[in-house]
C-alpha cells in the first residue's frame, strides 16, 4: 500500500473556524477526503490500493510537516523545560478549540467511541482522523482528557493516576468491544513532545507502524502509571528525550541556549 498526502492552501477550519491557526496534528476539520482507489492499468499488480490524505485547507505548518528534514535529538532536563520549553510553550498560540468542540460535542459527536463524563478523570475516545476505520490494520483512536490544565506528561503527577487508569481500563474493554482487538493486540501511549498540548493517549494496532511510535517520541501509558506510582514526582524530575526536525522553532530556541 503507498501512502499519498495531499495538501491544498486554504484560509479557514470547518471544526475550530480558526483562520489557519489550528496547529493540531491535523485538525478534524482538515480532512476532507480519504479514500482508497484502484490503479488498473498497473496489469502487472493485481490490487494495487493507494491510500489518499486530503488536508484542505493546509497552512504553512501542515505543508512543512511533510516535506523531509534533518531530525535532532534533544534530551530535556527539568530545568531545560521550566527554561526553555514552558516559555516557549505559553508564548505561542496553537489552537486547540477543536479539542475543546469535540469534548463539548460540538463536532464530531457521532464519532464517540466511549465517553466517561467525569470532569476530572474523564475523557472521550474518538478515531483518529488517520483512520478511515475500513480495516483493523492501522487503528488509530485517540482518547482527550476532559480536563484543562494538563499539557503534557511534564504536567503528571500521582494525582492523575485515576484519570490514566481509567483511560488504560476503559479504553481497552470500549476497543475490545466495539472492534474486537484484544488489549493484547493494542499500543496505548502518549507522545512527547506532543503535537498540541492537551493531554491525549493514542490507541493503535500493535502490528501497525504508527507514525510517532518510536521510542524517542512514544510513552507506554502502562509505564507511566507504573513511573507516577512509584515516584509522584517522576516527571519533574527525570530528563526526556525527543526529537524536533530543523524547522522547529523549539530547536532554534535549545540551539540558542547552548543544548543542542
Amino acid at each position: 500500500m503507498v501512502s499519498v498526502a495531499v495538501a491544498t492552501l486554504g484560509t479557514s477550519c470547518s471544526v475550530c473556524s480558526a483562520p489557519a491557526t489550528c496547529f493540531g496534528p491535523i485538525c478534524p476539520g482538515f480532512i476532507q477526503t480519504r479514500g482508497v482507489f484502484l490503479l488498473p492499468a498497473l496489469s502487472f499488480i493485481a490490487a494495487l490500493q493507494i491510500k489518499t490524505t486530503v488536508v484542505y485547507p493546509a497552512t504553512e505548518k501542515h505543508l512543512q510537516k511533510y516535506l523531509r528534514q534533518e531530525v535532532h535529538l534533544i534530551r530535556e532536563t527539568w530545568e531545560d523545560y521550566k527554561n526553555i520549553t514552558l516559555p516557549f510553550i505559553q508564548s505561542q498560540s496553537f489552537s486547540i478549540q477543536w479539542v475543546y468542540n469535540i469534548l463539548e460535542k460540538k463536532a464530531e459527536a457521532d464519532r464517540i467511541i466511549h465517553e466517561n463524563p467525569d470532569p476530572c478523570n474523564g475523557f472521550v475516545l474518538v478515531p483518529d482522523f488517520k483512520w478511515n476505520q475500513n480495516q483493523l490494520d492501522d487503528l488509530y483512536l485517540i482518547a482527550l482528557i476532559h480536563r484543562r490544565d494538563v499539557k503534557s506528561l511534564r504536567d503528571l503527577t500521582a494525582e492523575h493516576l485515576p484519570l490514566l487508569r481509567n483511560i488504560l481500563q476503559e479504553g481497552t474493554e470500549a476497543v475490545a468491544k466495539r472492534f474486537g482487538v484484544p488489549g493484547s493486540q493494542l499500543r496505548i501511549y502518549l507522545h512527547y513532545q506532543p503535537s498540541y498540548y492537551h493531554l491525549h493517549v493514542h490507541f493503535t494496532a500493535l502490528g501497525y507502524d504508527a507514525p510517532g511510535s518510536s521510542v524517542e517520541r512514544a510513552h507506554l501509558l502502562a509505564d507511566v502509571i507504573d513511573n507516577l506510582a512509584m515516584d509522584s514526582m517522576y516527571y519533574q524530575k527525570r530528563a526526556l528525550t525527543f526529537a524536533l526536525r530543523a524547522d522547529e522553532l523549539l530547536l532554534k530556541k535549545f540551539q540558542e541556549e547552548g543544548r543542542v
